[in-house]
């Protein structure tokens, strides 16, 4: 059994012994009962000037890989939005690429011949964001300039995107907020792009938890009305909208909505907290996903709609069930910071090469919240390889001076140098 000295909140370290992985299955037919896509992060290279604010330089062979590892699940990865760091230090340049590299790598696994991807689509296996964010907000003035650069650009994305082969997920915009005036500016926007685009897209409606620079959007801080701007654009256009993802933590509020939708139009819950009984539903409808924690949980994910598949919707729940711990402890408030959590189980399950973010962000989060990540993620079983798991988070606990060494006795002001 694989064990790693752990701080226990007194000031010493305790023994941690591992659990076993889970019972975690690749699928040998392909998912049918829920449409799903774990949202995936990126990979600095160890090597790049990995300094907020700076060019993004992306481990490309770390980056795919960990997409390929999701495919063999049977799930469809979504790229390029807020997990991948649009708006937290993916620039523009670097999107382009990823973009282009990942969809490429998508179509080349639909060759394979993998069971688990019979009969599927590029568009099945990835969903990249369309946004805005080449654009610097605050350059942007309320009316019709304003609105006009934020449509070139996000036209300019859509070319990329589409070109690739990608789903499109039409991302909120902060550039927008600044240039809208209210609901009938949203809706302008929107509806124009939605008129041009090729094929359905998912609309994403972003809380502020994620992103505090979308506060009021759809024209309203009241989600209420936003709601009903919401809905009002995807019922003028419902044979352009393949779904909505929808990331306000709020299940009450998704579950309304998911009923008010047009028939056909998906409601992929972005719900990180409440995926559980979204994704189980209510007994008439249910969710399909779009969620940064099943990037962290995706052989869980897959496993459970697998049994969703076998008819078996109890089992599948317990798994589900198993995992929200873990879930709403990686993005706990600040919420926005819970890109780093994702890397962090990336790295300890060996994605890459060693607990690095674009832009320096995975210091974003304290060791005692990466601590309690690795103690939910060993609990659920979603450490695939104890042994490494254990010899990476006492590495990290070293470097951070908490290994055994050297760390400070209960009580003690100072230790040995």
């Amino acid at each position: 059994m694989s064990t790693v000295l752990l701080p226990d909140g007194t000031g010493s370290l305790a023994e941690h012994v591992l659990s076993e992985p889970g019972d975690w299955a690749r699928p040998q037919a392909p998912i049918s009962s829920r449409k799903a896509y774990a949202a995936a992060h990126v990979v600095p290279h160890a090597l790049g000037d990995n300094t907020p604010g700076t060019p993004a330089r992306l481990d490309w062979d770390a980056t795919l890989g960990f997409r390929h590892d999701v495919w063999s699940y049977g799930l469809g990865v979504a790229d390029a939005m807020d997990t991948a760091q649009r708006g937290m230090g993916l620039d523009w340049s670097a999107t382009q690429e990823l973009i282009r590299r990942s969809t490429a790598e998508a179509a080349s696994v639909l060759g394979t011949g993998t069971p688990a991807l019979a009969g599927r689509t590029v568009r099945d296996l990835i969903a990249c964001g369309a946004g805005t964010d080449q654009l610097d907000p605050a350059g942007i003035a309320p009316g019709e300039p304003g609105l006009q650069a934020v449509e070139a650009a996000y036209r300019e994305q859509l070319a990329v995107v589409e070109g690739a082969g990608a789903k499109v997920v039409l991302m909120a915009s902060r550039a927008l907020v600044r240039a809208a005036r209210g609901a009938e500016d949203y809706l302008r926007v929107y509806t124009g792009l939605l008129d041009e685009v090729r094929h359905p897209v998912v609309l994403h409606w972003l809380g502020t938890m994620f992103d505090p620079a979308l506060s009021g959007y759809w024209g309203s801080d009241d989600v209420g009305a936003a709601t009903e701007t919401f809905l009002e654009l995807i019922r003028s256009r419902p044979e352009k909208v393949d779904g909505v993802k929808v990331s306000l933590l709020d299940a009450e509020h998704e579950t309304r909505l998911r009923a008010a939708l047009p028939d056909g139009v998906r409601l992929y819950t972005g719900d990180d907290f409440n995926y559980p009984e979204l994704v189980h539903g209510d007994g008439t409808r249910h969710s399909d996903a779009l969620l940064g924690i099943f990037a962290g949980i995706y052989p869980a994910a897959s496993t459970a709609l697998q049994a969703y598949d076998a008819g078996q919707p109890d089992r599948a729940r317990a798994i589900l069930d198993s995992t929200e711990a873990l879930g709403r402890h990686v993005f706990s408030a600040p919420t926005f910071y819970y890109k780093s959590g994702i890397a962090f189980l990336a790295w300890l399950n060996g994605h890459q090469p060693g607990y690095q973010m674009v832009g320096g962000l995975h210091s974003g989060r304290s060791v005692p919240h990466l601590v309690r990540v690795f103690e939910l993620a060993d609990g659920a079983g979603l450490l695939l390889d104890p042994e490494l798991a254990a010899r990476r988070m006492s590495a990290f606990l070293d470097v951070a001076g908490l290994g055994a060494p050297a760390l400070v006795p209960s009580g003690s002001i100072g230790g040995a140098a």
